[in-house]
């Protein structure tokens, strides 16, 4: 069975990843496929738009194969850098797609499967959306360009989402500016077949379109931007718990039990990707604090945690946000040299 089905249809170019049992989870050679099907309909006029959907019903995609990064991680093996470097080259090649690039966000959309859709041109979410960038819970941090689209998220909303691992409905998605246009998912089969007949394929998702409900966590800003606005993690957990409100408090708790070290270095690239140019520089930034986590010890852990074991139990190193060191949170940031990324500029 192919891992990505990949096809043209009615001038359509058709990606469907198709893992369905692995909630779609991104492989290097998944994303190997799609980069090479990208460059190849870029170039054929034979092809309109792009339609990039998951099979089942569970969702569109619950991120990259984190146990295959456990095993090389565990080993020492640098085999992620290069899943890294070719998912987020996919990132910006998606981005910066000349034709549109319609993604169908139905279901589970977490990490790696934010990067290949939210990127895009036309993004659509459904009733059964839950859009998630849960990084921090497993040692690393919200990658695929997420420090780009959180940071851009209205008031403090991106930095919430980044440091509590909060889940995003559909209204929230579209609020936040990773979706554009919400369509139940009853009518998706109604969707796709009028996409291939069209020739406006954003003119039709907005005529299949409804008004999403309200976003809950925009109504939250009144707590949420204060506390988050602050320039230190420490400060940050202080705010949410002295708010007064019961969300802040439970915001709090949430944010502790992430792994210390990467709720610093996730803030401080948040921070720094919200001044940068692009896409670009943000993808860059990740790649060096990727290649740097890779070798710690909460990377390993947080997925034996999360995915091997399943004890929801993982042993930080340190396992206090004020034990975290200055210099280690710098480590992350620094000059990659000859192994830089190199989307910059």
């Amino acid at each position: 069975m192919n891992d990505v089905v990949l096809r043209t249809e009615r001038g359509l170019g058709r990606i469907t990843l198709n893992r369905p049992r692995a909630l779609n989870a991104l492989t290097p050679e998944m994303v190997r496929r799609m980069d090479a099907a990208l460059a190849e309909w870029e170039a054929d006029d034979s092809v309109r738009a792009i339609l990039i959907d998951g099979a089942g019903e569970r969702g569109l995609c619950a991120g990259g194969d984190i146990r295959g990064i456990y095993e090389h991680a565990k080993a020492g093996q640098d085999g992620p850098k290069t899943f890294w470097r070719e998912e987020y080259l996919l990132n910006h090649r998606i981005s910066r797609f000349p034709k549109p690039y319609v993604a169908l966000m139905d279901g589970i959309v977490m990490g790696g499967g934010v990067g290949v859709s939210a990127h895009g041109s036309v993004r659509v979410v459904t009733d059964r959306s839950t859009v998630c960038m849960p990084e921090v819970g497993i040692g690393f941090l919200p990658d695929v360009g997420g420090t780009y689209l959180l940071s851009r998220a209205p008031g403090e909303l991106g930095t919430h989402a980044a440091l509590t691992a909060a889940r995003l409905t559909a209204a929230d998605a579209i609020h936040f500016g990773l979706a554009d246009h919400y369509v139940p998912a009853a009518k998706l089969p109604e969707l796709v077949e009028a996409l291939l007949e069209a020739d406006d394929l954003d003119a039709v998702v907005r005529a299949h379109a409804e008004a999403p409900p309200a976003s809950q966590l925009a109504q939250e800003r009144r707590w949420i931007d204060p506390c988050y606005a602050a320039d230190t993690v420490e400060e940050i957990v202080s705010r949410l718990r002295t708010s007064g409100e019961p969300a802040g408090e439970a915001a709090a708790k949430e944010l502790l039990d992430k792994s210390p070290t990467s709720v610093k270095v996730t803030l401080k690239a948040l921070r720094t990707a919200k001044v940068l140019d692009g896409l670009g520089e943000c993808l860059d930034l990740e790649y060096r604090i990727a290649c740097v986590l890779l070798t710690g010890h909460d990377l390993v852990e947080g997925i034996r945690a999360a995915i091997i074991d399943k004890d929801r139990n993982p042993l930080w190193s340190p396992d206090r946000i004020e034990d975290v060191d200055r210099a280690d949170v710098e480590r992350c940031f620094a000059w990659l040299g000859a192994d830089e990324l190199g989307l910059s500029g």
